[in-house]
This record gives C-alpha cells, structure tokens and sequence, in this order.
C-alpha cells in the first residue's frame, strides 16, 4: 500500500495583494512555517507562476521548482479551476464567468473558450516541465442550468451537452497524455462533473479517455447528500488529487440541498474548517491508503465562520494526525508458516 502524501495547502484562498500572500517566496515560507510539505499552485495568480512562460521555458520551471524546493516543500499540483471553467460557459453564464478571463477576450465567448483551452494546454506543458503527474481544475459546465428540469429536458439535450463538453476536452486531454499528466476534474455542483453518474457520461464521451480523472473534495458530496465513501469503492482507480475539506448538512423545515439563496452563514449545506464539519475523515482516509491510491493530501480551506489564518494554522497537524504510514506486513505474520502442500491438503481434507 502507498502512504499518502502532505500535509499540503491549495493557496488560493490565501493569495492577495499584501505580504507574505503577495509572491511565491512570501507564501513558501508561510506554508512552510506552519508545517505543510506541499503547496498546490492556482495559475491564475501572477504573482506565484507565469503559467505562459512556463509552458515555453524549462529553466524558468527550474528556477520555480528550485525555489518552492529551498524551502522544504515540494508542488503538489498546478490548478487551472477558473480557466477549466471557461473552457464551456453555457450563455446564461456569460457575464459573471467573464470577470475570470482576461480583457482581451470578454465579450467574446469564442474567443475566451479558446483563450481557455491554450491556457489550460500550457498548463499541462508546464506541469511535465515541474515534473508533476497531476493537474487540478473544473470541468466547465453547458447543462448545469438544466440539473433541475423544468420545463423538462428535451430528448438528446444531455447527450449532446457532454458530447460538446468532450469535443471541447479531447484537444487538452491529449496534450496532457503527450505530457504525461493526469487532469483530474473536482467533481463540484456548479460543474456538468458533479457526481458519479456525470462523471461517467463524460468518461464515455471521451472514449474512456486515460487522462480523465477526479480531484476528490468530499466537502461538494456532503451538500448533494451524496455517499463519499462508497464514491471512493467506485471510482479510487480514478482518484489521482485530493482536497482536504470540510463541511456540514443541517437540513431544516425551511431549507435543504437547494438552499442556495441564503448567506452561506445561514445556508444548510455549508463549508467548514478541518475538523469542524461533518466530514469522517478517518474512514476516507482509510480507503484512499486501502486502495494505493498515490495522491498528496491537499488542504482546500473555506468556512464562513473561522478565519482564515486559524485554518490555515490548524490544517497541517489535522492532516498529518490523518494520513496513515500504510503497513508492509501482515498484523498476523508472526503465526505464518512456510507453504506445505501436503499439510494444506489435509487441512482440507482432500
């Protein structure tokens, strides 16, 4: 069995404008300081990774993996969350999903899917120059406004959104293969990748494409009410990045699983700190070392109620407390015996 890796961070919650959030180095030494071993990159942040220079430079990946390197850590994986995104805005979007691309292409949803794509490309060229074997983002979404029929889907409709949605994704998905990287989809509400059975339509839209794979967060399965533990006995063979993070359900008279409008304060669904949830990470993290499946555990931190500087804090020892150093015997070995084959057969009588 493999023993997971971490405890690491995906800094873009903690990203901003004044030190030590504001550059590479600041934010190395941040994480490092408060004993995380990883730091998973969001490429939309310039003043962490340049994600077009790159897919263009090899020494200019040296130089950012020998940096992150000085300071004890190793890159996790690079996300391209908010560019996936762009790769399929249905219209209904178009507005609010602009304020994530560049002015260049806003108002322009051709031209901002195909900024998208390149961008998300050089994403996987600069990932096999880092030497990483995943990558983390969303999937973009077409139907998503349709999750809940009415008036009711016409017939086709769900074939055609993910045959769209997979013509969109085969160029980057075999630019990753060329590249040897896994692009592994944060199955999210929001994203036409939100559960299990949407995962696998895409699966089978891209002709089980080997690169097509799952950023497991079990915070987005507990607001769907959806089993995160029986997800992993499904699809661990498909699990190559994991999000650590919280969350909680507390349906009420008033609202549940499509409680949306309200503050996420007040909402039923909502995300915790680690620890502070719902979440038994005890068991998926019991699964995850029962099924090898090689993954850094990554802290995503978003609650409504903590602050973000005693999460960040409080992330690292609650992972480490989690990851299992996975055993390499037999609890039972000391009682073995050498093969006998004839005292086997009376054993069983045969």
């Amino acid at each position: 069995m493999k023993t997971i890796k971490g405890p690491a961070v995906f800094l873009a919650q903690f990203a901003g404008n004044q030190p030590p959030f504001n550059s590479l180095e600041g934010m190395c030494k941040w994480a490092a300081d408060l004993g995380y071993k990883g730091i998973q990159i969001p490429t939309w942040e310039h003043s962490l990774i340049d994600i077009d220079i790159a897919a263009e430079s090899q020494d200019y990946c040296d130089d950012l993996k020998g940096k992150v390197n000085s300071y004890g850590l190793e890159i996790t994986e690079l996300s391209t969350h908010l560019q996936g995104q762009l790769v399929a805005v249905n219209p209904a979007f178009d507005i609010m999903f602009d304020s994530f691309a560049p002015d260049a292409v806003k108002n322009n949803p051709k031209a901002r899917t195909e900024w998208a794509i390149q961008t998300v490309k050089n994403a996987g060229t600069a990932s096999g120059r880092l030497g990483l074997k995943s990558h983390a983002t969303f999937s973009g979404s077409l139907l998503w406004h349709t999750v809940y029929p009415w008036p009711q889907r016409p017939n086709g409709l769900v074939k055609m959104g993910f045959e769209e949605l997979a013509k969109r994704w085969l160029p980057i998905l075999n630019h990753f293969d060329e590249h040897d990287v896994n692009v592994c989809y944060e199955i999210h509400p929001g994203e036409d990748l939100h559960d299990g059975i949407s995962f696998e339509r895409f699966l089978e839209a891209t002709a089980n494409h080997q690169r097509v794979n799952i950023l497991y967060d079990p915070s987005h399965f507990v607001l769907q009410q959806l089993d995160y533990l029986s997800f992993i006995d499904f699809y661990h063979d498909r699990i190559k990045a994991f999000h650590v993070k919280d969350a909680e359900f507390n349906p009420t008279g008033k609202q549940g699983v499509y409680g949306g409008y309200s503050d996420w304060k007040d909402r039923a669904g909502r995300f915790r700190s680690l620890g502070d949830g719902q979440v038994d990470f005890k068991s998926i993290f019991s699964k995850l070392t029962k099924y090898e499946c090689d993954v850094w555990a990554v802290m995503e931190w978003e609650c409504c109620i903590k602050s973000s500087s005693q999460g960040a804090r409080e992330g690292a020892p609650f992972i480490l407390n989690h990851i299992i150093e996975a055993t390499e015997r037999s609890f039972d070995d000391f009682a073995g015996t050498e093969i006998d084959k004839e005292q086997l057969k009376k054993i069983l009588g045969i």
